[in-house]
């Protein structure tokens, strides 16, 4: 009897799992639907509000450090899982102060508290732009669709009209706000009418907040972006982008993947809306988790267009692009050792991987791109990964000359909690609401709904901008120009200067100013022909509050005319066998390291003619994972099996990526 009824739910489960499989670009974000009417308008013409000079600047930049991809009770996917944390919670929480989490109790108060053990330099609130308004209209009572029974599905309150969320694996809640063809006329009402409504003011109460938390004062203590998530998933991989904008001076409402499915139409209607219109408005976008895009996220998708609107698209997606988040905690997106046509070793590149290594890895796309990363399936391509499209970036520019890939690194949580910043691994409290609020629903070994265990999820990592002040200003133009890194949770700062002119004992003297006079920091170019190789001056600082560096790394990417991509690694400073070890007992360090590097370096293989790009990887000694120091802390006989998946590593690495410094010999 049993057997038959498990057949029976097999039987029963099997076509909602076809059909979610193959109406996921609906679900996950992908959907064209019906255009706002009216449409969402261009920013305001009006000049951005001044505020106080600050009173203390650092003429040489200092290091800043902030979370520029963060979700509140405003993205579909965490209010689904009963978050309430809004953005006023969540800049509170980069400021320093306690916050509740969840699980929330029928007040709406977080049963576990939060807080930094150091506050943030910056922060913005990045919710998800689909479906912001059917989320609004679900979660405010009196609000015309409040009642409904999707709605009170949606929240939890009753079983769920869509029967396929009982059936399969995962939280399922959220289609209960989505529209298939077009949004669900049950919550938007008459023409999208109250859907549209409730996205301008839940944008609305996010800028507020955002305006609440700015630091205007000389103190200038405290930034805030306005942003937001566009999220994209085209054959169920994702394309998603964070937009964030310069100051207050936005577009009405935001563009969403439901408006313009193609992410030419985002950078489009950003830049038509915001930076080509009157004022002050000004945007850029960050692409993320390209880790899990099956090769889509730097595919060159115009090679079939006439040669003008080639040089076109890739002139505007340098422009509208000029920063990635290769880390965060859905993983890594810097290199994967064993990809198709990339030559040269890096021991390092193992390095918090969602998708698996060795024999466990995702079949290679190669030359193509596949389908359903996000579910945990699919090919995995070379161009998943930042480093191999710094190469892409620069074969396009042999090309059709215009590197549409030259772009810095910067890290970030892609917390679900309200919580930007929340990177430390030894007090880790989840990402994902309901889905991860203790030790064990950390630990468990069921995967996801994305085929992977949590436990393969990281803390996240942190932006790192070099900037003289901590205003809207003097952050967004670090951006621009690329003068920005990116770490793994600690608060490492790396800096890259590179030129002809750099003394070999620059590291005795003003290294800063000298650095600046003499050559270009990390996200320059040099874009003239050189004899020889330039001097790279490299240096970092640990945390003063982490762990001791082992070694100091200058990353080198080029291409052939082969389609190969190659990569080679220098240890410049420091030693990978320094002899400093972690006991796995009770996660005691111990053995050499230092708190400072500076070297200088020439490249012994400089081609003249070869363009390269070149960034600084700097590595700590090992440490403790979050999931083994959780494992720690259960008794022995209590751990799950993901204690002992050998997947799952016990030791890391911890470390910060400059930006690259390009040469670029045609100019």
């Amino acid at each position: 009897m049993t057997k038959k009824i498990l057949l029976l739910v097999l039987l029963l489960a099997l076509p909602p799992l076809v059909w979610l499989w193959w109406e996921w670009d609906r679900i996950a974000i992908g959907a064209s639907a019906s255009a706002w009417s009216p449409a969402g308008g261009a920013a305001s013409a009006e000049p951005a509000a001044e505020r106080d000079d600050c009173r203390n600047r650092y003429p040489g930049g200092r290091a800043w450090f902030g979370d520029l991809h963060l979700h509140t009770a405003y993205s579909m996917d965490a209010r689904s899982r009963n978050m309430l944390g809004t953005p006023d919670d969540a800049y509170r929480f980069a400021r320093g102060e306690a916050i509740g989490l969840g699980p929330f109790d029928d007040q709406g108060k977080g049963m576990r508290t939060a807080q930094l053990q150091r506050p943030l330099d910056f922060a913005a609130v990045t919710d998800h732009a689909e479906w912001v308004g059917e989320v609004a209209q679900c979660s405010l009572p009196g609000s015309k669709a409040y009642d409904t029974p999707h709605c009170s599905a949606f929240r939890g309150e009753r079983d769920n009209p869509l029967s396929i969320s009982t059936l399969i694996a995962g939280d399922l809640r959220l289609l209960n706000v989505v529209g298939f063809g077009d949004r669900k006329a049950e919550i938007c009402g008459p023409d999208n009418r109250w859907c549209r409504d409730s996205l301008k003011a839940a944008w609305g109460i996010m800028q507020d907040a955002a305006e609440a938390h700015y630091d205007r004062s000389s103190d200038c203590s405290f930034t805030t972006f306005h942003g937001y998530e566009y999220s994209a998933s085209p054959g169920r991989s994702k394309v998603h982008r964070n937009v964030i904008f310069r100051n207050e001076r936005v577009p009405e409402l935001p563009v969403s993947s439901l408006e313009e499915s193609d992410v030419l139409g985002l950078w489009e209607s950003v830049d038509t809306l915001c930076n080509q219109a009157e004022g002050d408005c000004e945007a850029l976008a960050i692409p993320h988790n390209s880790n899990v895009s099956n090769g889509r996220m730097f595919s060159i998708s115009w090679r079939d267009e006439a040669p003008d609107e080639q040089r076109r698209q890739a002139a505007l997606r340098a422009r509208m692009e000029p920063l990635v988040e290769i880390t965060q905690i859905k993983g890594d997106s810097e290199c994967k050792p064993g990809m198709w046509q990339v030559f040269g070793e890096d021991e390092l590149c193992d390095f918090e991987k969602l998708r698996g290594l060795g024999e466990n890895a995702p079949e290679d796309c190669r030359d193509d791109y596949g389908t359903g990363a996000i579910m945990g399936v699919g090919c995995q391509s070379r161009l998943d990964f930042a480093r191999y499209a710094l190469a892409e970036g620069m074969a396009e520019a042999s090309r059709i000359g215009i590197n549409p890939y030259r772009f810095g690194f910067i890290g970030s949580t892609d917390s679900h909690n309200a919580s930007p910043g929340d990177v430390e691994e030894d007090s880790y409290d989840g990402c994902c609401a309901d889905e991860d609020t203790t030790i064990a629903s950390r630990l468990d070994p069921k995967p996801d709904f994305a085929g992977k265990s949590v436990a393969m999820r990281n803390p996240g990592g942190l932006v790192g901008l070099w900037a003289p002040e901590n205003t809207r200003d003097a952050l967004f133009d670090a951006m621009q120009r690329r003068e920005a890194f990116a770490t793994s949770g600690p608060r490492i700062e790396p800096r890259l200067f590179v030129g002809r002119g750099i003394a070999e004992d620059i590291c005795d003297g003003e290294f800063v100013a000298e650095g600046y006079r003499t050559g270009v920091p990390m996200g320059g170019v040099i874009d003239a022909q050189l004899p020889e190789s330039p001097v790279f001056a490299a240096a970092a600082s640990a945390d003063p509050q982490g762990g001791l560096l082992q070694r100091l790394q200058l990353i080198k990417i080029w291409h052939d005319a082969d389609g190969g991509m190659h990569q080679s690694v220098i240890d410049v400073a420091g030693d990978g066998n320094n002899g400093a070890t972690v006991d796995l007992d009770n996660c005691a360090v111990s053995g050499p390291g230092e708190r400072q590097f500076c070297a200088t370096w020439r490249d012994p293989a400089f081609d003249p003619g070869q363009p390269a790009a070149y960034y600084v990887r700097v590595v700590e000694n090992p440490s403790c994972r979050w999931s083994w120091r959780q494992c720690l802390s259960l008794p022995e006989g209590e751990r799950p099996v993901t204690c002992g998946d050998p997947s799952i590593p016990k030791v890391i690495q911890e470390r910060a990526w400059t930006s690259p410094v390009w040469y670029d010999p045609a100019g």
